[in-house]
């Protein structure tokens, strides 16, 4: 069975192209000296920079993802799990999510947004139902929708059912939602602190719903 998603704003696709490559723009110059220093750092532990991996795009077109490499090379031989080969810094670029800063370089080339579904292993594509399908009709994002609603505390049919929401509910001011609470998201905090009463995600949440159907 064919879906059909429909994605009728100004914003969805010729908006939010023009709001990535200035975001990645702008993202990649403010970040500039931070990833200068991860590169350097490196070097120094001669150990390569990046790490490519082939992943699914919008449409499920494969494209190259990059990243910062944050496992050691496995030696020959070596038969032992992905996760007994992160090295220290390797553990703390991903706690802080700076190993992702790269794919600012995938958002400037066209093959993530911002702001969507966060791009999976290919091994995943045939377990997916086809209602699961929906997350790969908006290219891949930095940061998304389920990464701001649990990220790694919440099951996988709550990932898709996060990612299924946003592709249907895509607008500008859902992607700026997104975007305002994921420094919380990284950080393992919440903006939970009342301002006059309201919390401040649920304020966040009353502008988009009100603006959402203008944009």
């Amino acid at each position: 069975m064919k879906l059909l998603i429909k994605l009728p704003n100004w914003y969805y696709p010729y908006g939010k192209r023009l709001f990535d490559i200035f975001a990645a723009s702008l993202g990649l110059i403010l970040f500039s000296p931070i990833l200068l220093i991860i590169i350097l750092i490196f070097f120094i532990r001669r150990e390569k920079p990046f790490f490519f991996q082939l992943r699914p795009g919008k449409d499920e077109k494969l494209f190259t993802l990059i990243k910062f490499r944050t496992m050691r090379e496995p030696l020959f031989n070596e038969n032992i799990h992905d996760v007994k080969r992160i090295t220290s810094f390797g553990k703390w670029l991903r706690m802080t999510s700076l190993d992702e800063l790269p794919q600012l370089i995938n958002v400037l080339k066209g093959d993530m947004s911002i702001v969507g579904p966060r791009p999976l292993l290919i091994e995943y594509l045939p377990l997916y139902t086809e209602k699961e399908k929906i997350r790969h009709k908006v290219k891949p994002g930095l940061t998304g929708y389920a990464q701001i609603k649990g990220r790694n505390l919440i099951t996988w049919k709550q990932k898709f059912a996060l990612d299924i929401y946003y592709v249907e509910n895509l607008s500008f001011w859902l992607d700026l939602y997104i975007l305002a609470l994921t420094p919380f998201a990284i950080s393992g905090t919440q903006p939970s602190q009342p301002y006059n009463g309201l919390n401040c995600s649920l304020i966040l949440l009353i502008i988009f719903e009100s603006f959402k159907v203008y944009f």
